[in-house]
C-alpha cells in the first residue's frame, strides 16, 4: 500500500475498532503502510506503519493514539519509539493518533498508556530502523549488517559513509517490512530512563496550544444547556422568550439533557439560559440526601452480599480471639473538578458527524455519536481534542451526546460548554461507601483474622472494590465480600477509582492493629510483607528516603502506608504537625514507586506530585454532599482545592528496575490519605474514620 503525501485534517479512513465495530477518525489520520510510492524529494513520506512518519526534511513524527491531559503521554511514548528508532530526539514531532486497529484500545485510563503500548512501539521503532538501514545498504550496494542507526543517520561502518533518514525517504520503496526486527537491549537505551521535559511545554506556556474549550470552527454557534438540578428530572413547561429576546441568541431548543440556548457567542448564550423559565418535573430523586445515603450504607452493611476472596476460616478465628477490633470507615462522593470543564464541538453536514471533543474514550464519543444520529460507521469522524485534566470524568461520553443532539437541530457547527457550577453538579463522582473492617491479633501481635465489608453502589465492572480483595499481607484467615446498594448518584472512574477507597481502609486498619500490637507500623508492615518484596521494596525505600525513626522536629509526626494498583507500587510517608489553632499543617510528603523500567524520569516525578497533590485535596476537602435531590457545592469556593500555601514539599524516589513499566498516573494516590491520616493518628492519638479530614484538629 502506498503512502499518502497530504491529508487534510477532514479526510478518514474506515478502521476496525474496538469490540469488532468499524471506527473513523480524522485529523491528520495516520494508517499502516508498508512502502512508500513517492520519489520526489519535496513531498515523499515514508509511514512504516501506524505509529510513525518520516519526511525528506528528517523530521520524524510519532503519533499519539492516547489522550494527553498533563499526563506526559505525548513525550512517553515518543520517546519508546525514539529509542528504538535511533532518533534524534530534537527532530521528533508529535501529532495526534486515531482509532486504528493497529493500536489497539485506545482509552487512555487505568494507566495503562505505556504499559499497554511499550511493546508495541518498541517494535514500530524497530522495524521502521532495520528499513531504514536496509534502504541504505541497497543504496550502497552493500551489506545490511555493515550498517548501523545513529542520530536519524545510517552510517556504513567500515567506509564512514552516511545517509540521514530524510535522504533516504525515496529509498524505501521497495524495502520489505521485517517480520521480527531484532529489539535493542536495554542496557543500549540512550532516551529511555533520562529525564526529558514536555515535548508540549513550550507550547502551553506561550498559550499556542488550542484545548477542547479554545475550538473554534467558520460559522460555529456556543451553546449552553439548563439541565435539571435534580438526577434524572426532566423538563415540565418552559417559556424561552426571555432568551430570544436577548441580542445574540439565535435559538431555544429542548434536548434530552434539558433546554439549550443556542448563540453567537459565550456570553450571549449563558445570558438567553438566565431569562430562561423552567418548570421542572425532578422525579423520584427529589429528597435525595447525604444524610439518608449515608444511612442506608450504613444500614446496606447487614445485607446479602457477594464474598470476593476467602482465606481460611475467619468465623472461627474470631471465635477463638481474645480480643477482637472493629472499625467501621466512611469516604464521600467526589467530582472530577478538572480545569477546564466539559466540551465538545459537532458539525453534521452532507450526511457526515464530524465531532471534536477532548475525550478520554474516543470509541465511546464515536457510539454515542451513532447511537443519535443513526449514521453508518463512514459518516463519523471523531477528532480527539487536548484536554486540561481529566481524571476519568471524560471516560464518559455525556458531553458528546449533549452536542450531537444539539447539532442535528443547527445548521452549522455547534460548541456545547458547560460552565463550572454546571460541571460540578452534573458529574459522574466517585462513589461514597462504608466500610466495616474487624481484626484480631495472635501472640506475638501479628492479624491472625481480617474482614472486610464494603457497602456501596451497584459495581461498574467490578471496579468499585479495587484493591480490598487483593490484600497483600500475610493474614491466614481473611474474608472481604461487597453489600451492593442501589443508590440513583451517577457514577464513575476518579482517578484511582476504588483503590482511593481501600487502600484508605487498608492501611490505616493495619496502622491501627500495628497500634493495638504496641510496634512499629514500618517494621509491622514489613513482617507482614515478606512475602512480596517489591511492596517490600518501596515501603524500604520511602522510610529510608523520608528518615523514618530519626528524631523530627518538636511536634511533628509521620505516618505511613503502602498499596499495590494498577501493576505498580506505591509507598508514601507524610511528615505533619498543628498550629496553635490545631490546624493542620503538612510539611512533607515522600513517596517511593516501583513502575518497572521508567521511561521518563521526570514525568514520573510529574505524576507522583500531581498525584499526591490531588489525593491531599481529596483527604482534606474532597466531598459532593446532596440535599433534595441537588448537588449542593458549585464551585472552588465550596468544592475547594489544596492551595499553593498549603502544598508540602513532595519527594519522588524510584525503585531502579529492569522489569517491563507499568502504570504511574494512579498508584501515587490511594497511599496517600492514609499516611496523611495515620500521620495524625501518631501525633494526635486520635483516628481518622471518614474522610475528608475535618480542620481544625480538635
Amino acid at each position: 500500500m502506498a503512502a499518502f503525501t497530504s491529508v487534510t485534517r477532514r479526510q478518514f479512513i474506515k478502521l476496525t475498532g474496538m469490540g469488532g465495530s468499524a471506527l473513523i477518525l480524522g485529523f491528520a489520520a495516520p494508517w499502516a503502510c508498508a512502502k512508500n510510492s513517492q520519489v520526489d524529494l519535496e513531498d515523499a513520506v515514508f509511514e512504516p506503519n501506524a505509529w510513525v512518519k518520516i519526511t525528506s526534511d528528517d523530521t520524524i513524527t510519532v503519533y499519539m493514539p492516547r489522550s494527553e491531559m498533563g499526563q506526559k503521554v505525548w513525550t512517553a511514548l515518543p520517546m519508546i519509539l525514539a529509542d528504538e528508532l535511533e532518533a534524534d530526539w530534537s527532530k521528533v514531532k508529535v501529532t495526534q493518533g486515531h482509532l486504528n486497529a493497529e493500536y489497539g484500545n485506545q482509552t487512555t485510563g487505568g494507566s495503562k498508556s505505556v504499559r499497554t503500548n511499550y511493546d508495541a512501539l518498541r517494535k514500530a521503532g524497530a522495524t521502521t530502523r532495520e528499513m531504514l538501514i536496509t534502504a541504505a545498504a541497497n543504496t550502497w550496494g552493500v551489506a545490511p549488517e555493515e550498517c548501523r542507526a545513529e542520530r536519524n543517520q545510517i552510517i556504513h561502518t567500515p567506509t564512514g559513509k552516511k545517509l540521514s533518514y530524510g535522504d533516504l525517504v525515496p529509498a524505501t520503496t521497495d524495502v520489505p517490512v521485517p517480520d521480527n526486527a531484532p529489539l535493542k537491549d536495554p542496557r543500549d537505551f540512550k532516551i529511555i530512563g533520562r529525564s526529558f521535559k514536555s515535548i508540549d511545554t513550550a507550547f502551553k506556556v506561550d498559550g499556542s496550544l488550542d484545548f477542547g474549550w479554545d475550538r473554534q470552527e467558520t460559522n460555529m454557534r456556543t451553546v449552553v444547556i439548563s439541565r435539571c438540578p435534580v438526577f434524572s428530572g426532566k423538563v415540565a413547561t418552559h417559556d424561552a422568550a426571555g432568551a430570544l429576546s436577548l441580542e445574540g441568541v439565535e435559538k431555544v431548543l429542548e434536548v434530552p439533557a434539558g433546554i439549550a440556548v443556542i448563540a453567537r457567542d459565550t456570553w450571549s448564550a449563558i445570558q438567553g439560559r438566565r431569562q430562561l423559565k423552567i418548570e421542572w418535573d425532578p422525579g423520584d430523586n427529589a429528597k435525595l440526601d447525604s444524610k439518608a445515603i449515608s444511612a442506608e450504607l450504613h444500614k446496606n452493611l447487614d445485607s446479602p452480599k457477594e464474598t470476593l476472596r476467602q482465606d481460611g476460616n475467619p468465623d472461627a478465628a474470631i471465635r477463638k480471639a481474645n480480643q477482637v477490633y472493629k472499625a467501621t470507615f466512611e469516604v464521600p462522593y467526589l467530582d472530577h473538578a478538572p480545569m477546564e470543564p466539559m466540551n465538545c464541538t459537532v458539525f453534521i453536514h452532507d450526511k457526515v458527524c464530524e465531532v471534536w471533543a477532548p475525550t478520554q474514550n474516543p470509541g465511546a464519543a464515536f457510539r454515542a455519536a451513532q447511537e443519535i444520529t443513526g449514521f453508518d460507521d463512514a459518516q463519523i469522524h471523531i477528532y480527539t481534542d487536548r484536554m486540561g485534566g481529566g481524571f476519568g470524568r471524560r471516560l464518559q461520553a455525556d458531553f458528546v451526546a449533549d452536542a450531537v443532539a444539539v447539532a442535528q437541530q443547527v445548521n452549522a457547527p455547534v460548541k456545547v460548554i458547560r460552565t463550572r457550577d454546571e460541571d460540578i453538579q452534573h458529574g459522574f463522582y466517585r462513589p461514597a461507601s462504608v466500610h466495616r473492617v474487624a481484626g484480631a491479633l495472635g501472640k506475638y501481635g501479628f492479624p491472625t483474622v481480617w474482614t472486610h465489608r464494603v457497602s456501596g453502589p451497584v459495581p461498574w465492572h467490578g471496579l468499585y472494590t479495587g484493591g480490598a480483595a487483593e490484600l497483600a499481607y500475610d493474614i491466614p484467615n481473611q474474608r472481604i465480600d461487597y453489600a451492593a446498594a442501589e443508590i440513583p448518584v451517577p457514577v464513575g472512574a476518579w482517578r484511582s477509582v476504588a483503590h482511593t477507597q481501600t487502600a484508605f481502609v487498608n492501611e490505616c486498619w493495619i496502622d491501627e492493629l500495628a497500634e493495638h500490637a504496641g510496634m512499629d507500623p514500618v517494621e509491622y508492615r514489613r513482617k507482614l510483607l515478606k512475602h512480596h518484596p517489591r511492596h517490600l521494596g518501596v515501603l524500604n525505600l520511602v522510610a529510608e528516603k523520608s528518615g523514618w525513626g530519626k528524631p523530627l522536629p518538636t511536634g511533628h509526626a509521620q505516618g505511613v502506608a503502602v498499596h499495590f494498583s494498577y501493576y505498580s507500587w506505591a509507598a508514601v510517608v507524610a511528615e505533619v504537625s498543628l498550629d496553635a489553632r490545631s490546624n493542620l499543617k503538612i510539611h512533607r510528603m515522600d513517596c517511593a514507586v516501583d513502575c518497572g523500567t521508567v521511561i521518563n524520569p521526570d514525568g514520573v516525578a510529574a505524576q507522583v506530585e500531581g498525584g499526591v497533590t490531588l489525593a491531599l485535596t481529596a483527604a482534606l476537602y474532597g466531598e459532593i454532599s446532596l440535599k433534595n435531590g441537588r448537588v449542593q457545592q458549585s464551585n472552588f469556593h465550596n468544592y475547594r482545592l489544596l492551595t499553593m500555601s498549603e502544598a508540602p514539599v513532595i519527594h519522588t524516589h524510584i525503585v531502579k528496575s529492569t522489569e517491563k513499566p507499568t502504570g504511574i498516573g494512579e498508584p501515587p494516590v490511594p497511599p496517600t490519605p492514609p499516611a496523611l491520616a495515620n500521620a495524625i493518628a501518631r501525633l494526635t492519638g486520635k483516628r481518622i474514620y471518614r474522610l475528608p479530614i475535618p480542620q481544625p484538629l480538635v
